[in-house]
């Protein structure tokens, strides 16, 4: 999700809850100089930044969760493969057929 729809969903929906962080005085500067370069408030900085960043880590911990599972099928597959069907049996023949073995 590019960063002008984050910041337009989130300005969208009506702020209710609050969070709150301590940070250093550098890394107040640095936030603040980036919010100026975008043209945004502090605020709407830091929210659309986190939003992004939580967005990604969620996709990437799903990614690798369906990786895990399509891994465990592979390998339950693999170790107990299904009995071939009759296309299976067919293409088999067709084989045998083209090549004489």
């Amino acid at each position: 999700m590019g960063y002008s729809k984050l910041l337009q969903a989130r300005k969208q929906s009506r702020r209710q809850e609050r969070l709150e962080a301590r940070l250093t005085r550098e890394q107040k500067r640095m936030i603040g100089r980036a919010a100026q370069i975008r043209g945004t408030s502090v605020t709407d900085f830091v929210l659309t930044s986190a939003q992004q960043a939580a967005l990604e880590t969620i996709e990437n911990f799903q990614m690798l969760s369906l990786r895990d599972e399509a891994s465990r099928l592979f390998v339950s597959a693999l170790l107990s493969p299904p009995a071939p069907n009759g296309a299976a049996r067919a293409a088999v023949r067709r084989y045998k057929n083209l090549t004489g073995k």
